[in-house]
C-alpha cells in the first residue's frame, strides 16, 4: 500500500462527513476528508447557524411585544451582525480543520473527482481506499427566470452573510428559507415582496400550517404574491425589476433566490463508480449504499435535506462500514421553520397519509388550549394537529405551529418513531402549564 492509502474517503466536511469520519478514526480506521470549500460545510457558516442568529433578536423584539409589563426593546444590526460574525467565527474554519486532525483525521483541501473504484483524485494526488463516502451536500437551486444571470442576485449564503439591510428585497420561493429570510429582512428594516408559485407557503406541509404562517407575515406587512411566477429579471436604477406572471412589475433593491436546493454533484465523475444520480440526487439503500464500496449521505442524497437527516444518515453508513447491521428508518424526521411563530412537523402530512392508503383520524387543537399560551403573550397564533392510523391506533403525523413548537415537537417525534399508542399518550401526565398538554388534549379528541 502507498502513501496515500487510506481505509475510507470521505468527500464533504459539512456535518454528515464530519460525523461518518469521526466514529470511523476511533475504530482506527485511516480516514482522508476532502473539502473544496470551509470545513463543517452549509450549515455552520451560511445556513443554519448564521440564519438562527439572525433571526433571535428580532425574535426577542417580537416576544417582548406580546408580554405584560415589558418595554419593547430596540433592534441593533451592527450588535446582531457582529454576533452573526462570531457565531461563523468570521468563516474561519481551522478550529474544526484541527479537531479533525486531532482525532486522526487528513483533511485534504481541493475539488474530488472519481478515477475508478477506490479511487479519488484531488488537486493532482490519488487518494486509494476501499470505501468512498459522499457528503458533498447541496447548493441553491437557481430557477429558469429570464434575464436571472444578468443581475446581481442573492442565495442564501449572500443573505446571512450581509453586512448592510437592503431598503427593499424581491425573496423567490415560499419555503422554509424564504420565509426564514423574508421575515428576518422585514424585522431588520427591509421592505419584503415574497413571490411564491404555490397557492400557499410552507406547502410540503398541512394546508393549515402555510394559512396561520402568511397571517403572521402579512401582519408584518410583508407582501405576499401568491401563486405568481416570476417570468424575468433585469437590472434597474434601484437594483432589479422584476416581472411576475409575465405582467406586473415590482423593483427591489436585492433579488433572493430561495425556491429549494439541488444535489452538489458536479465534477465528482459519478460515472466512474457506476452511479447515475437522478434530479433529487444520489440513490440509496436502507445502509445508505450508492454502489459497490460507496455510501451517500446528507443533502446529496435527496432524502431529506436537513443537517440533523445528514448526521442520522452519517451515523448509519458509519455502522454500516464497520459491519453493523444498521439500517435507517425516516418514520420520524422532525421538520422546523424557524420563523415566529415557529413550525415544526413530524411524519406524514394529511396528503401523504392518505396517498398511502392511512384510514386516518385527526384532531386539531387551538393554542389558546394550552394555558401556557396565556401566560407566554397576548394573542398568540398556533394549533397542533395530530394524525393517527385507526388500525394501528398509533399517530403517524404531527403538525405545531406556536412558541418553541421546535422543542415539544420532540415528544410526538419519538411517539411516532416508537409506535406508542393513542392511549398510553392519552394516560400520560403533562406538566402544568406547558405547551406540551396541547398533545393531551388532541390525543383525547382522537377517535381511535
Amino acid at each position: 500500500m502507498g502513501e496515500n492509502d487510506f481505509d475510507v474517503v470521505v468527500i464533504g466536511a459539512g456535518p454528515g462527513g464530519r460525523n461518518v469520519a469521526r466514529p470511523l478514526a476511533e475504530a482506527g480506521m485511516r480516514v482522508a476528508i476532502v473539502e473544496r470549500e470551509l470545513v463543517g460545510g452549509e450549515c455552520p457558516f451560511w445556513a443554519c447557524i448564521p440564519s438562527k442568529a439572525l433571526l433571535r433578536p428580532p425574535e426577542v423584539r417580537s416576544e417582548a411585544r406580546a408580554a405584560a409589563g415589558v418595554g419593547v426593546p430596540e433592534l441593533e444590526w451592527e450588535e446582531a451582525r457582529r454576533y452573526r460574525d462570531y457565531m461563523v467565527s468570521d468563516f474561519d474554519d481551522s478550529a474544526k480543520a484541527q479537531s479533525l486532525e486531532k482525532a486522526g483525521i487528513e483533511v485534504v483541501r481541493g475539488d474530488a473527482r472519481f478515477l475508478g473504484r477506490g479511487r479519488v483524485e484531488v488537486a493532482e494526488r490519488v487518494l486509494a481506499a476501499d470505501r468512498v463516502v459522499i457528503a458533498t451536500g447541496s447548493t441553491t437551486a437557481v430557477p429558469p427566470i429570464e434575464g436571472v444571470e444578468s443581475v446581481d442576485y442573492w442565495t442564501n449564503r449572500e443573505a446571512t452573510a450581509l453586512k448592510e439591510v437592503p431598503a427593499s428585497v424581491a425573496v423567490v420561493g415560499g419555503g422554509p428559507v424564504a420565509v426564514e429570510l423574508g421575515q428576518m429582512l422585514r424585522r431588520f428594516g427591509s421592505e419584503v415582496t415574497l413571490i411564491e408559485r404555490e397557492k400557499g407557503l410552507l406547502s410540503r406541509e398541512d394546508e393549515q400550517v402555510g394559512k396561520t404562517v402568511a397571517a403572521a407575515l402579512e401582519a408584518e406587512e410583508i407582501r405576499l404574491m401568491l401563486g405568481s411566477e416570476v417570468t424575468s429579471v433585469t437590472r434597474s436604477d434601484v437594483g432589479v425589476r422584476v416581472t411576475v406572471d409575465g405582467k406586473q412589475e415590482l423593483e427591489a433593491e436585492k433579488l433572493v433566490l430561495a425556491a429549494g436546493r439541488k444535489p452538489r454533484l458536479d465534477g465528482l465523475g459519478l460515472e466512474a463508480v457506476g452511479i447515475e444520480a437522478g434530479k433529487k440526487g444520489i440513490e440509496i439503500d436502507e445502509r445508505c449504499r450508492a454502489a459497490d464500496g460507496v455510501w451517500a449521505i446528507g443533502d446529496v442524497t435527496g432524502v431529506a435535506q436537513f443537517t440533523h437527516v445528514a448526521s442520522y444518515q452519517a451515523q448509519i453508513a458509519a455502522g454500516d462500514i464497520l459491519g453493523r447491521d444498521v439500517r435507517a428508518d425516516y418514520r420520524a424526521v422532525p421538520r422546523v421553520v424557524f420563523c415566529d411563530p415557529e413550525v415544526a412537523a413530524v411524519g406524514l402530512t394529511q396528503e401523504q397519509a392518505q396517498q398511502q392508503g392511512v384510514k386516518l383520524a385527526s384532531a386539531t387543537v387551538d393554542l389558546s388550549r394550552a394555558d401556557r399560551a396565556e401566560t407566554y403573550g397576548r394573542d398568540l397564533q398556533g394549533h397542533l394537529t395530530l394524525l393517527a392510523d385507526r388500525d394501528s391506533a398509533t399517530l403517524v403525523g404531527a403538525s405545531a405551529v406556536g412558541p418553541l413548537a421546535g422543542e415539544w415537537i420532540h415528544m410526538l417525534v419519538l411517539a411516532i418513531k416508537a409506535r406508542v399508542p393513542v392511549a398510553t399518550l392519552r394516560d400520560t401526565i403533562y406538566q402544568f402549564p406547558t405547551f406540551a398538554e396541547l398533545v393531551q388534549a388532541g390525543v383525547r379528541e382522537l377517535e381511535v
